[in-house]
C-alpha cells in the first residue's frame, strides 16, 4: 500500500478530508496519513482507540513515536494521558490499550536501529518548555539527524523550520495560515527539502508538532 508515498512531494491532510480505516483489531482505526507497505509498514497515521479497546502484545523492529492528542494512552507499563510524547526504540515491545478511549499521532519504522534511546516527555509540563529566541518551545528529541519538538506561536507568528531538511508538521490547537489556506487543529503537513513554506498562526495562539530531518526514514 502507498499513501502520499513519495517523500519528494508535499503532503498535506486536513480534518474534514479524514478517512477513518479499520485496523485488524476491533475498535481501533486510523487515518493514514503517509504509508509504504502493508499491516508492516513504515508509516504515519492518527489513530482512534474506542474505550476498553487494545492491541495484542507486539514488537516494532522499526521504532514507534507516539504523541497522545486526546484521552489516555496505555500498556503494560502505565498510562499516559494527552499531552504525553513516547519513543520507543527498535526492537522494543509492549502490549497497548485504552481504559477511556484515545486517539494518538503514531509513527512507525522511521527509527535507525542504532537508536538505543526510551523517550518519556510530559509536554504539559511547563518546566519542560523554554523560551528560544522569539518563541517557547518544548524538545522533544535531537540526535543531529532529527530534530523533533512543539512550538507555541502566538497570532500572526511563523512556523520555524531548517532550511535545507524536510519537515512535518502536525496542528495540535489554533490554526496555521499559508497564504489564503486554513490548516486547523489536526491538520497534517509534510514537504520537502527544497520546499520552504511560511506557515503562520491565525487570529489566536497555535501549538504545532514540528519534525525536522536530513533523512528520508527507514522502511520495513
Amino acid at each position: 500500500m502507498l499513501v502520499n508515498a513519495d517523500l519528494s512531494l508535499r503532503a498535506s491532510l486536513t480534518p474534514d478530508a479524514y478517512h477513518w480505516v479499520p485496523s485488524p483489531q476491533v475498535g481501533v482505526e486510523r487515518v493514514m496519513l503517509d504509508r509504504v507497505g502493508g499491516e508492516v509498514a513504515r508509516a504515519t497515521s492518527i489513530v482512534r482507540y474506542a474505550p476498553q479497546s487494545h492491541f495484542p502484545s507486539h514488537q516494532h523492529p522499526g521504532g514507534e513515536e507516539i504523541l497522545v492528542l486526546s484521552g489516555t494512552f496505555s500498556d503494560e507499563t502505565r498510562s499516559y494521558p494527552a499531552g504525553w510524547y513516547l519513543r520507543n526504540p527498535p526492537g522494543s515491545s509492549h502490549q497497548p490499550f485504552s481504559a477511556e478511549g484515545t486517539t494518538i499521532f503514531v509513527k512507525l519504522w522511521q527509527m535507525p536501529t542504532s537508536e538505543p534511546a526510551e523517550v518519556r516527555i510530559d509536554t504539559r509540563d511547563p518546566t519542560n518548555w523554554a523560551q528560544a529566541g522569539d518563541r517557547w518551545v518544548c524538545w522533544l528529541f535531537d540526535n543531529g539527524v532529527e530534530t523533533v519538538q512543539l512550538q507555541r506561536l502566538v497570532s500572526g507568528q511563523t512556523v520555524a523550520t531548517a532550511e535545507g531538511r524536510q519537515a512535518e508538521l502536525l496542528v495540535l490547537d489554533g490554526v496555521l495560515m499559508e497564504g489564503g489556506q486554513v490548516y486547523e487543529s489536526g491538520s497534517w503537513l509534510r514537504f520537502p527539502a527544497r520546499l520552504h513554506p511560511v506557515l503562520s498562526a491565525g487570529s489566536r495562539a497555535a501549538t504545532v508538532y514540528v519534525k525536522t530531518t536530513h533523512i528520508q526514514g527507514a522502511t520495513p
